[in-house]
């Protein structure tokens, strides 16, 4: 795992094979399939690799003593921007669900839940967090952008919103006035 994962923050997901990995190992490529299956198998192998790292990385920043959520959106955006391969392949396909570990999915996960009061809450703040890094690493922000500002923004954003939502058209008329 330790050769797969230098190559793929190499050169990312795409230039990991099978055959690169068993050269960097010093072997047969035939030689690997008596290990792992194939590429997928290989993924899903660094997947559950990547999701303990950040479930670990996101459980520290919970313990920090800051404000939680923002402790951990910046764990989060420090991972990612640390380890731009693996965040990608971790996000940016099928998470490989049946090939990880009983209960990491949700043990990464935890810590956001807790420090964000709730699963919605919570998957509002990811699909935010992942929205800033995937847009910063794709390099779409203009280049005198300040996200850090747009981050503390968005982060007090999260925190101050309702815990339910009222139905659209409450918000709507609230919104434009009465009907």
């Amino acid at each position: 795992m330790r050769a797969a994962l230098e190559l793929l923050e190499e050169d990312g997901a795409e230039a990991l094979t099978m055959r690169r990995l068993a050269d960097r190992l010093g072997v047969k490529a035939p030689s690997l399939y008596k290990h792992l299956a194939g590429k997928e198998e290989l993924e899903g192998a660094l997947m559950a690799v990547g999701l303990e790292q950040v479930s670990s990385v996101l459980a520290e920043a919970a313990r920090s003593g800051e404000d939680p959520l923002t402790a951990i959106a910046a764990a989060y955006r420090r991972f990612a921007l640390a380890h731009p391969h693996l965040y990608r392949l971790l996000t940016e396909r099928p998470l490989l669900r049946e090939r990880l570990p009983e209960g990491l999915e949700a043990r990464a996960a935890a810590p956001l839940v807790r420090a964000a009061g709730d699963p919605d809450r919570a998957r509002a703040a990811w699909a935010f967090a992942h929205g800033m890094v995937h847009l910063e690493l794709s390099g779409r922000f203009p280049p005198d952008a300040d996200l850090d500002a747009a981050w503390r923004s968005g982060l007090a954003a999260l925190a101050g919103a309702p815990t339910t939502t009222p139905p659209a058209r409450a918000v709507v008329r609230s919104w434009r006035g009465p009907d």
